[in-house]
């Protein structure tokens, strides 16, 4: 669950450091990775808080708002208790602050094995390419297929992952289409994931053999142990 510090004199502290020194961060917690490559493996996780898209399907509503300011040292500190070798840093929407460049840049400088969970609609060029990114394209079911940046697919690099996220067919003929446009599956992993509670993965999985995808069907591993629990 969340490990956040209360209120203190070093909340007031962080409060006055430079914008680039402190983020607003909702929760940091170590779990089981339940998405992507490294899915299955113990991994400290820093939550930050605010986004700008509204997903129909957004299972982290809470952290849109609220949370703390730490500063990137404390951060750092906090992560470092898990002694852990992966480390996920997600939202929200990360990137929706700029500090977070450097919190990515200086958790690689210590050797973590570092990922991005990114929404697809601000600029992922900038990101230390220590950084394994994993970048949603977002599909018509999500409500927000408006805020794709494609230009980003061109900064994609094959230790990344582009990940769907399908409510239904019309979502998955549209994935698939996307899949083709852009060949995606030439420049990196690409994961098709169903919406939880909207369709059957049994279902995905079997249009991706029908039509002999070059995708990795992923199931969210942390919503099967632990259902919609926070800080999971």
């Amino acid at each position: 669950m969340t490990t956040l510090p209360k209120p203190d004199s070093r909340d007031r502290e962080s409060a006055v450091l430079p914008v680039a020194e402190r983020l607003r961060i909702t929760e940091i917690f170590y779990s089981l990775q339940g998405e992507a490559r490294t899915v299955g493996l113990p991994t400290a996780f820093v939550r930050l808080t605010g986004c700008p898209l509204r997903c129909g399907y957004c299972d982290t509503e809470y952290a849109f708002s609220g949370g703390e300011w730490m500063s990137l040292e404390d951060i750092l500190a906090r992560v470092s208790e898990y002694r852990p070798r992966y480390v996920t840093v997600t939202g929200g929407e990360p990137l929706a602050q700029r500090p977070c460049r450097e919190l990515l840049r200086r958790l690689c400088d210590r050797d973590y094995e570092v990922s991005l969970e990114t929404g697809g609609a601000l600029e992922i060029g900038d990101i230390d390419p220590r950084v394994s990114i994993v970048m949603d394209l977002k599909t018509p079911g999500s409500g927000e297929e408006r805020k794709n940046l494609y230009a980003n697919i061109e900064r994609l690099r094959p230790g990344d992952q582009v990940k769907f996220v399908i409510c239904d067919r019309e979502d998955y003929e549209w994935s698939r289409a996307r899949l083709a446009e852009y060949r995606l599956d030439e420049i990196c992993e690409v994961l098709f994931s169903p919406a939880y509670g909207q369709v059957s993965p049994t279902d995905l999985a079997e249009w991706i053999l029908a039509d002999r995808l070059p995708v990795r069907l992923q199931i969210q591993l942390h919503k099967l142990l632990w259902g919609e629990a926070r800080g999971r």
